[in-house]
């Protein structure tokens, strides 16, 4: 089977990619030619998620899934929610975000949160919607080298790291995406 990932992030791609089983061939944006930065003008994560893999099917003709994912922080009301990746800026900066949060949480001891990914399937005519969540905590700092975006800064629930500072096949097999994938390709196998 072939199904499009609606991304440019080679890190998700990574991360889906030894997620899947061998018998689903992942192509990336970049594989089918589509250059676009697709708008995600969705008030939800489940709207944008939607908005990218409608555009992939609409426009190319390939079977598509496309996530969003949000960090939500308690005392901050689900902020940034699904403005994550422009939280400091339209230009998607993981460092200036980070920083935009720690600054907000500086004199707060609720530091609780969640990571929430929603995951949108285009297959052979039917739309499918798959959610994992993480809870955990914001960190005063940034600690490790792995991940990307807020990984640095957030520690699940029931370890003594941050996502940046644990294996991948850690945080894949505890983390947001990894449980929505993990609803995802069950989907997947039940149907195929």
């Amino acid at each position: 089977m072939q199904l499009v990932f609606a991304t440019h992030n080679n890190n998700k791609l990574q991360e889906v990619r030894s997620l899947l089983p061998d018998s689903i061939e992942l192509l990336s944006l970049d594989d089918i030619g589509c250059q676009a930065e697709i708008p995600e003008t969705g008030k939800t994560l489940v709207e944008n998620a939607k908005i990218k893999a409608d555009f992939v099917t609409k426009t190319y003709g390939y079977n598509c899934f496309s996530d969003d994912t949000g960090l939500l922080v308690e005392t901050l009301n689900g902020a940034p929610g699904v403005y994550s990746a422009r939280y400091a800026g339209i230009d998607k900066n993981a460092e200036a975000n980070m920083a935009k949060l720690l600054l907000a949480l500086e004199n707060e001891n609720n530091r609780n949160a969640q990571f929430k990914t929603v995951i949108a399937l285009n297959l052979n005519g039917s739309y499918v919607t798959f959610e994992g969540v993480v809870d955990g905590l914001i960190e005063h700092e940034q600690m490790g080298e792995k991940g990307f975006g807020y990984d640095p800064i957030f520690k699940p629930n029931g370890y003594d790291r941050t996502f940046a500072q644990l294996p991948l096949s850690v945080k894949n097999e505890i983390g947001h995406r990894g449980k929505a994938m993990e609803k995802l390709i069950y989907y997947l196998k039940t149907i195929g």
